[in-house]
């Protein structure tokens, strides 16, 4: 599979609500999607080891979506979340604190259909919106 893809940011809040925004379905709806012409309308999530996941992708017009699902690996509150996607690629996500904010990496193994570069931005897009999410709460 290559090189696992790593993105990264820095949430000026601390490290207990950027946990609570990244994990809680309330939350998830209203930050996961790279652009503003997609939306998450619903999320399942049993967070804790080999409980699963579902993210709903849809654009808003309606012209495509799909889910976004897998298995949860490792659970360690409030530091790491590791899972499998459905088609086999591992993600984790890492959380520490970073001054008065919260460092959050994930990095995960890229698929072989779209560019390095475009899985990237696509993910790098999606953690910006949750910064931005999570610094208006």
């Amino acid at each position: 599979m290559g090189d696992r893809i790593k993105v990264t940011i820095v949430v000026e809040k601390e490290l207990p609500i950027v946990w609570e925004t990244w994990t809680r379905p309330e939350h998830i709806t209203k930050w996961n999607f790279a652009s503003d012409d997609w939306e998450c309308p619903s999320v399942s999530i049993d967070l804790k080891e080999e409980g699963t996941f579902s993210y709903r992708m849809d654009a808003k017009d309606k012209s495509t979506g799909f889910d976004f699902s897998g298995t949860f690996t490792r659970i360690e509150t409030e530091k790491n979340i590791e899972y499998i996607l459905e088609d086999g690629r591992k993600v984790s996500v890492e959380f520490s604190i970073k001054g008065d904010g919260t460092k959050v990496l994930e990095s995960f193994d890229p698929d072989q259909e779209f560019s390095r570069d475009l899985q990237e931005q696509g993910w790098l897009a999606i953690l910006e919106n949750f910064k931005k999410y999570t610094e208006s709460i």
